[in-house]
């Protein structure tokens, strides 16, 4: 039987005393595209952090390739299971500027920028070669989203936590985003888990396991 890339049992997180969720089971193969869903309130962006070890679970177990997570070391582990969130974190200057500056972390230590690779994917997403050279301080919302994922991607995590990454885009894009997610999981040791409220969506992006959240455990 083949070792899910990441695994959760039994997970389960309060807040303020009372169950968000629990006795949740999380399971991603290589190759797999899955899904989160369910109504606002329901901890779909708390899951996506405790999965990649931003935020502690107070009941259950990670495990990443087989192996619980604090045997990994967190930085480590959260350079492998990377948290993309909806409003990604821009620094002052231009997208080239925030797609590069990862890699003074010593977790990323010897990577250099792929031009070509980086070039490509923005192709893929509808933008120009120019599109580097922009400040941050004029992008849309939808751009800064773009920025946000095209960076994980860059850092070459196994798997991807999206959280709600296509919020801000207009329908074309967002199938660019899909498209380019189900290639860069398909035949690699990747994974994605992607949290969306849009049904249709759900659908089109559905490769592999869903998992339906609801208010309260």
């Amino acid at each position: 039987m083949t070792t899910p890339l990441l695994e959760a049992q039994q997970l389960g997180r309060t807040v303020q005393g009372n169950w968000i969720w629990r006795g949740l089971h999380v399971e991603l193969a290589a190759g797999e595209c899955g899904v989160l869903t369910g109504p606002s309130g329901s901890g779909k962006s708390l899951l996506l952090r405790t999965l990649c070890g931003l935020d502690p679970a107070d009941e259950g177990q990670i495990r990443f390739r087989g192996r619980p997570v604090d045997s990994h070391g967190l930085p480590a582990f959260r350079a492998k299971v990377m948290y993309v969130q909806q409003q990604p974190v821009l620094v002052p200057g231009t997208v080239e500027e925030n797609l590069t500056f990862p890699i003074a972390f010593r977790v990323y230590e010897g990577r250099a920028p792929a031009n070509v690779r980086t070039d490509e994917l923005f192709s893929s997403l509808g933008k120009s070669g120019d599109f580097l050279e922009r400040r941050v301080s004029v992008l849309s919302g939808g751009e800064g989203q773009l920025v946000g994922f095209v960076r994980a991607l860059l850092l070459d995590p196994d798997v991807l936590l999206l959280d709600e990454p296509t919020a801000h885009l207009d329908l074309d894009t967002a199938r660019r985003v899909e498209a380019v997610v189900h290639e860069w999981v398909e035949g690699n040791e990747r994974a994605v888990l992607w949290t969306s409220h849009d049904m249709a969506q759900v659908d089109r992006v559905r490769r592999g396991a869903r998992i339906e959240l609801r208010e309260g455990p």
